[in-house]
């Protein structure tokens, strides 16, 4: 037998993320990827997966403190000789959690373990006012909406072990605020940063020149921070066993959303709870030429094939 340190991975631009739950409890025997803590920046919600296969020895974190990338989470016994770990897994992906966990700090929620789900609920009375039509999905919990609100809301509900349905209207997971808004901006700002870090080198006799910026590799740069959050995203809800629909859906009753795919296709989809979390959308100033190409909003300013003189 080996005891291995286990390390916070790769997490991306994320330091000092603080830790949400704990997964596992000493003695508790985890498999490789399977999840340890549960970090939550202001931005997303990421997962610690274990690096190997083995029994928990000593937990080295506690919910609300905080980690960064090679932080130590917990010493794990393994079988064979002492070796360095494998490569972690990204910090994306969602099992289900472990058989106990320990106690949570003052003030927060215990993590999710088979003692805290929620208890059987009985048989669902027959919603009114249906539609009367076959449907084409049927679940316990369907959310509209797949930004912060929307996936957070459906990973908790798939937690206490709800058969959940997250409806999203675009292809990738995370909303505005992953795909074109917060993290597509940080990444540039970074980048920015970096650029002005560099010009004030010289006052400590350091010179780099002037820098050239090739756009195409910039923005590949950008897609490839905010493809890492989105296809986590999508990881965790296969973990969880959370369906995802693309398209646009209504209410057509009290329990029944129509939705319509891009390709025009209709589905039907029957709930007993529905969580609205649809986010909000700009409202375009009137008798403004926002057909002139010098007009632009936030998301085609992420998108800029040249570099304008001046904006």
């Amino acid at each position: 037998m080996a005891v291995i340190e286990i390390k916070v991975p790769d997490i991306g631009d994320y330091s000092d993320v603080p830790v949400i739950e704990v997964l596992v409890a000493v003695g508790d025997s985890v498999a490789k990827d399977q999840g340890l803590v549960t970090l939550e920046s202001d931005k997303a919600t990421l997962e610690v997966p274990s690096s190997a296969a083995g029994v928990v020895k000593e937990l080295k974190v506690k919910v609300g403190d905080t980690l960064s990338e090679g932080a130590l989470v917990l010493l794990l016994e393994t079988e064979g000789e002492a070796a360095a770990p494998a490569a972690p897994a990204k910090a994306d992906s969602k099992p289900a959690p472990a058989a106990a966990a320990p106690a949570a700090a003052p003030g927060s929620k215990p993590p999710v373990t088979p003692s805290h789900r929620a208890p059987a609920e009985p048989a669902p009375s027959k919603p009114a006012l249906a539609s009367g039509k076959p449907a084409d999905i049927e679940c316990k919990m369907v959310v509209l909406g797949a930004g912060p609100g929307g996936y957070t809301a459906a990973f908790r509900a798939a937690d206490l072990g709800l058969d959940t349905v997250l409806i999203e209207r675009y292809a990738s997971l995370g909303g505005v605020c992953l795909n074109v808004g917060c993290i597509p901006s940080k990444a540039l700002l970074h980048a920015a940063a970096v650029i002005d870090e560099v010009a004030h080198a010289g006052d400590f006799g350091v010179d780099f020149g002037q820098p050239k910026i090739t756009l195409d590799k910039l923005r590949e740069y950008k897609e490839k921070v905010v493809g890492k959050l989105t296809g986590g995203l999508a990881s965790m809800a296969k973990q969880r066993k959370v369906r995802t629909v693309t398209g646009v859906a209504s209410f057509v009753s009290p329990n029944e959303l129509e939705i319509v795919g891009d390709d025009g296709k209709t589905q039907l989809l029957r709930f007993e709870h529905c969580i609205i979390a649809a986010g909000s959308q700009a409202v375009k100033l009137p008798n403004f030429p926002w057909d002139d190409k010098r007009v632009m909003d936030s998301t085609d300013a992420l998108e800029l094939h040249d570099i304008p003189k001046t904006l």
